[in-house]
């Protein structure tokens, strides 16, 4: 155990001495600092007897607290872009160029946002009030935060404090086991929820460059893409979303489903369905993911009536291991099924989803012309109009994409329900952005997949000094980010150059400095 510790600790002092990986380090510890500016900090935060009694307060706060996370966040994208892996090198020059695990980054960088606040979201605190209504045996699947006023309802987000949870019922009483374990401490529960979206990061990082090497693609791309994303980095570690879990746990359904590569048994992926399925009591998106794992062991060949009835068999023994999976764990918790009612909770609020924008720009027209009393009718039929449209997306990626390339069908399933939703967030489109470097896309969708990595950090970026009253300077910082992303554009790698040779143990980075 001690030379296991030993040899780990020295992995990551080799990383600390990279300098674009220190970068990193300072973008998050600045981001940190920016989050105590009162953009997401409740009221009842203690951080605003501290920040009161050093006299920092008010506008200044707001303003010093905008610049430190733009600069952070400036510093994140920066040390990213410089430790892509390098295209176009041999195996030889490659591996002789300093290389550093993935891993080791991924910790150095994450390590500010342990204790620190929330980051960009309030959503820890809700996590932690309905923890607290399970403690006093109230389902919150039947009532929101207010119904028990209080320290932990006084944190959450007035728009949610009279919503029911959305979540799924394991998440719930995850939530009510970490009120518990910390005191029902209202602050200190907010930011141990973090815990859970670690463990998720953690299954995130440790599998990914695996699943990579099981099919042929790149580790060290994926590494990069996926694990030391920089939205990765600030909302599954900074944000402590549920979603990290998650995806930790569809991540593990894949890899079980992938591995051994050599076996007797077939039929490994009926443990990744039961996996899919405790996922989806977490967060209910993971359920789709059930459909690709018996594709991912046996592709669907033709369409002849014996194949379609043998692929259509294991796919629904796929959904039904992972429903049942889901239900046992729902009927364990105790909570019942009360989400389906909270389904559209998320969709109260306005963000820059493409069919809200898109109804919005229509009500607009309705309401100069006086022609919809409710000034909201069009937003609420392009919002269905969008479920609708991707229902049927996705149902055509499932009898196309999915026969012969389920993980990329996967991909693209979760990023066309992610941008279909009612509303989107910058961690929603994680689910299929994660899974991207493992289904082989070409160059064109990895440069978009980038510059999408990079529009996020903007919205991020923006939305914090909206709330912050300094709008300029998040148009500022964004066209900051912007002038960065071209001027690492040119080569910023694409999977084209994924097919040389890899190493049997090339879950490492290769360092690209600049």
């Amino acid at each position: 155990m001690t030379g296991w510790f030993a040899a780990h600790r020295a992995q990551v002092v080799e990383a600390w001495r990279v300098k674009n990986v220190r970068r990193g380090f300072y973008g998050t510890v600045l981001i940190t600092l920016g989050a105590l500016s009162p953009a997401y900090l409740p009221r009842n935060s203690p951080w605003w007897q501290l920040l009161s009694n050093a006299q920092i307060s008010g506008w200044p706060a707001k303003l010093s607290g905008t610049l430190i996370t733009m600069a952070g966040l400036f510093l994140l994208l920066d040390a990213w872009f410089r430790l892509r892996p390098r295209p176009g090198t041999g195996e030889a020059e490659s591996y002789a160029y300093h290389h550093v695990r993935h891993w080791a980054i991924l910790l150095i960088w994450g390590a500010p946002f342990l204790l620190a606040p929330p980051i960009f979201s309030h959503d820890a605190y809700s996590y932690a009030a309905q923890g607290w209504l399970i403690h006093n045996h109230i389902n919150p699947y039947d009532a929101g935060p207010a119904v028990l006023p209080g320290a932990f309802a006084d944190q959450v987000s007035w728009v949610w404090r009279d919503t029911p949870a959305p979540y799924g019922p394991l998440a719930l009483q995850l939530q009510h086991m970490i009120v518990d374990l910390t005191g029902f401490r209202p602050y200190i529960s907010a930011v141990a929820m973090r815990t859970l979206s670690v463990i998720g990061v953690g299954l995130i990082g440790l599998l990914i460059p695996r699943i990579a090497r099981m099919r042929g693609a790149d580790p060290a791309f994926a590494a990069w893409f996926a694990t030391l994303n920089p939205v990765l980095v600030i909302d599954f570690i900074g944000g402590a979303h549920n979603d990290s879990l998650m995806m930790g746990l569809v991540v593990a359904g894949l890899w079980v489903t992938l591995w051994p590569a050599k076996r007797r048994f077939n039929g490994w992926w009926l443990l990744g369905a039961v996996l899919i399925g405790i996922g989806a009591a977490i967060k209910q998106p993971a359920i789709m993911a059930a459909y690709a794992l018996p594709l991912l062991v046996r592709p669907w060949s033709n369409w002849s009536l014996r194949e379609v009835a043998i692929t259509a068999g294991r796919v629904l023994a796929s959904f039904a291991v992972a429903i049942g999976s889901f239900c046992l764990v729902t009927l364990a918790t105790g909570l019942g099924f009360g989400w389906i009612n909270a389904v559209s909770v998320p969709g109260r609020v306005v963000t820059i989803a493409p069919f809200t924008v898109i109804g919005q720009a229509i009500q607009l027209v309705l309401n100069f012309f006086n022609l919809d009393p409710t000034g909201w009718a069009a937003i609420t039929v392009s919002r269905a109009a969008g479920v609708a449209i991707a229902g049927v997306l996705i149902a055509m990626m499932a009898v196309t994409i999915a026969r012969t390339r389920p993980m990329l069908f996967l991909a693209l399933a979760y990023l066309t329900a992610a941008l279909a939703l009612p509303a989107v967030r910058s961690w929603y489109v994680l689910w299929g952005g994660l899974l991207l470097p493992l289904a082989d896309p070409p160059r064109r969708v990895v440069k978009i997949a980038i510059w999408t990595t990079v529009v996020l950090l903007c919205y991020n970026g923006i939305n914090m000094s909206w709330r912050n009253d300094t709008m300029a300077l998040g148009f500022a910082a964004a066209a900051g980010i912007w002038w960065l992303a071209r001027t690492h554009g040119d080569n910023t790698p694409g999977m084209g150059d994924r097919r040389r040779k890899i190493p049997a143990g090339a879950d490492h980075i290769e360092l690209q400095e600049g």
